[in-house]
């Protein structure tokens, strides 16, 4: 009977989850080629095709489906083994996120990071990128997902970040008044683009919902108080652009970041699976 290697189920596993050689490479920190290898020598091993590959797509093939679910349960028996056999005390994870990064793929994010590795305590913080960044450099956390803050250029780049205006549809907006504007608070990187956008097209604005968390200011704006700057993927249900209309400036885009200080290699592993699943994410809504 044919015995299985290790990495070369978790190669599988990971392509079937993430529906892509590359991204499954990003995850397991391999390249796309060493990923290849392994699949096709498991592939040799069992005698069967598990993925069918096309120049756009990447599935499982009808033995892969069947194969998928006891190769879990293998990696999970593997796992358990050497788990039982660690004497160290759980390791900590201080994971910080941005409130305007964190989208409703959140719990699956952290549910996909807690799967692959059990024995990580995950304690999140969700923050302002400013306040996260300050809190990073002084030892707080040991990763952070951010907006890229102002000229500071290290951090593994995630995806790209995009900004609109976004109101209610019954908001209504009187010529030569200030522009009704919502934020999260005064130290919110996200709150300065939009009040230096504001301030270099010459367009007066007044503040008239400041902080309360990004949930507030999503209520502001769906009651039709104000205006808010919002990533145009995390605009509130119901919400539109309403930049043209009110021939606001353009908002320059951004990037989104990870920072890390973890060293050791299991920590490693579960931050590029967090990674590869974020940037997996961001690209299936931004298909939608």
């Amino acid at each position: 009977m044919a015995s299985l290697d290790v990495e070369s189920v978790r190669a599988f596993v990971a392509i079937a989850d993430l529906q892509s050689f590359t991204r499954a490479a990003e995850a397991l920190g391999a390249t796309q080629g060493a990923i290849s290898v392994k699949l096709r020598r498991l592939e040799e091993r069992i005698g069967q095709r598990l993925i069918e590959r096309t120049p756009r797509h990447v599935r499982l093939s009808a033995h892969g489906a069947v194969f998928l679910d006891r190769a879990r349960d293998f990696l999970a028996a593997h796992d358990a083994a050497l788990s039982a056999l660690a004497s160290a005390t759980p390791r900590r994870f201080v994971l910080g996120i941005a409130a305007h990064v964190a989208g409703p793929e959140l719990p699956a994010l952290l549910a996909q990071l807690n799967a692959h590795d059990p024995g990580l305590r995950i304690e999140v913080r969700l923050e302002n990128s400013r306040t996260l960044l300050d809190a990073f450099d002084r030892g707080e956390l040991d990763a952070c997902i951010i907006r890229r803050e102002d000229d500071r250029r290290d951090g593994e780049v995630l995806s790209p970040e995009h900004f609109g205006w976004f109101a209610s549809p019954n908001f209504e907006h009187r010529q030569g008044e200030p522009l009704r504007l919502a934020a999260l608070s005064p130290s919110c990187g996200v709150r300065d683009i939009a009040t230096r956008a504001l301030d270099e097209a010459g367009i007066a604005w007044t503040e008239v919902f400041l902080g309360g968390g990004s949930s507030a200011v999503a209520a502001a704006v769906s009651a039709g108080l104000a205006v808010a700057i919002f990533s145009c993927r995390l605009a509130p249900p119901g919400a539109i652009e309403i930049g043209e209309r009110l021939r606001l400036p353009r908002l320059p885009s951004s990037e989104i970041v990870l920072h890390s200080t973890l060293t050791d290699l299991k920590s490693r592993a579960a931050l590029r699976t967090l990674a590869a699943a974020f940037r997996e994410h961001r690209a299936r809504s931004g298909s939608r």
